[in-house]
């Protein structure tokens, strides 16, 4: 097998790192990855445009700020020829911020959320949280896309002291998703004044400040719309989400809150993911799956094209795609089970074909796609959870997952072509085991 330079390997994974890092939403993964692309020479074009490729051309598009899509026309191109293409996913489970979020418990103003996509909900527990997403701001007479980070510990979900819950380690840990997983913002009465203090001094703000503070939620009972289930009804902004959550939102715009139209918030740990293990062998950060394979697949095209002559001798299309949704099943406009690889090779091969027949279908007939995701290694403390002649080990290098109920794509023929291309990679293999 070939031997990998250990610093080059430690110099990729901090790479990669300094990618996740800044990749905290799907929005601002396909940001950094167009970072990447353009840095390398892709051209960015536009679904909505008129596409006038060339062959020895590179280019790229987004769908809905999630997705992306690159590819790079081999010189010798023909109508019909295939596309290698390499697929990954942007988006991880987190918490995302629901339409109305203005909640109260306890004195206190909390964050409404819900689960994305199969996370380990009881490891969000007790950590330093902020937020990011994208936002719709108000600019004069247009709306906007504003990517946003809330990069301070904003945030928590505090953890039930044991001392409430004797028998947890009886019973288990069972949050109730809806309202134990709801973060922490802030207590009511700092709220009010924070809120009394960035507002202009009036008698009517005096009192209202005075009032809210005098509640132990920060408002009176009887009319607080987060206890009686009216959050949101007149449609503002004001009225679906806290004040001082709103200002921070629009702090971190560098605008009014009144500008903030609409956002699209996940909740995210704020601590930044590094090398770890006494060898620093491992990579300690949330979202690999899977960012770890967005990074890969960028780079890979990006180090493919990188030479002048690099795309002389391609008769293909090399291409990739880092899709959305595919925590929550892929079935979305920017998922991989829509229309988005079909639409580009139809567009890409028409446009190259000067009006060939048959050019579309030819060349997915000869195509070839690696579906990329991570793979779970060996578990050092829970061996029993794997088939031990099917569990990918670490420093294992690449890992081929088999599933005789289709769940992945690999066969045979797959296989072996993938270890064809892996000069010199060691290749391992991963399939459930059977016990569940």
């Amino acid at each position: 097998m070939a031997k990998i330079d250990a610093a080059v390997a430690k110099a990729r994974a901090l790479d990669m790192l300094e990618f996740i890092n800044a990749a905290w939403t799907p929005y601002h993964a396909v940001e950094e990855s167009a970072k990447r692309l353009a840095a390398a020479g892709f051209q960015h074009i536009a679904e909505k445009d008129a596409w006038d490729l060339q062959p020895g051309g590179k280019y790229y598009f987004t769908r809905n700020m999630s997705t992306i899509v690159a590819f790079a026309v081999g010189k010798k191109y023909s109508p019909g020829n295939p596309f290698y293409m390499i697929g990954a996913h942007t988006d991880s489970p987190c918490l995302k911020v629901k339409p109305v979020s203005k909640a109260t418990g306890g004195g206190c103003q909390l964050i409404n959320v819900e689960t994305y996509g199969g996370g380990l909900w009881y490891t969000w527990f007790d950590r330093d949280l902020g937020v990011a997403g994208r936002a719709l701001v108000r600019e004069g007479d247009r709306l906007v896309h504003r990517l946003i980070k809330v990069t301070k510990p904003v945030l928590r979900i505090p953890m039930l002291a044991i001392h409430l819950q004797r028998n947890m380690y009886q019973e288990g840990f069972k949050p109730n998703f809806q309202t134990n997983l709801m973060p922490l913002l802030a207590t009511s009465g700092k709220a009010a004044a924070a809120a009394a203090a960035a507002a202009p001094v009036t008698p009517s703000a005096v009192a209202g400040a005075s009032a809210a503070a005098a509640s132990p939620d920060g408002a009176a009972a009887a009319g607080d719309p987060a206890t009686n289930g009216a959050a949101g009804a007149d449609g503002s902004v004001a009225a679906k989400h806290h004040a001082l959550f709103m200002q921070l939102v629009a702090d971190e715009l560098g605008c009014s809150p009144n500008d903030v139209v609409d956002f699209e918030l996940n909740v995210c740990d704020v601590q930044p993911g590094v090398l770890g293990g006494a060898a620093e062998e491992f990579v300690f950060v949330g979202r690999l799956d899977n960012l770890a394979s967005c990074y890969t697949a960028i780079e890979a095209l990006c180090d493919s094209v990188r030479g002048d002559d690099s795309l002389d001798d391609e008769v293909a299309v090399r291409s990739l795609a880092c899709f959305d949704h595919e925590e929550v099943g892929s079935d979305s406009a920017q998922g991989a089970g829509g229309p988005v690889m079909r639409d580009t090779i139809t567009r890409v091969a028409r446009a190259l074909s000067q009006g060939q027949e048959g050019a579309v279908e030819r060349a997915l007939r000869q195509s070839f796609l690696v579906s990329a995701d991570m793979a779970h290694a060996l578990h050092p403390t829970y061996t029993d959870k794997h088939d031990a002649l099917n569990a990918p080990a670490f420093h294992g290098g690449l890992v081929l997952k088999h599933n005789s109920n289709q769940r992945y794509a690999t066969n045979a023929i797959s296989a072996a072509l993938f270890r064809g291309l892996g000069s010199g990679v060691e290749v391992g293999a991963f399939s459930v085991g059977s016990t569940g």
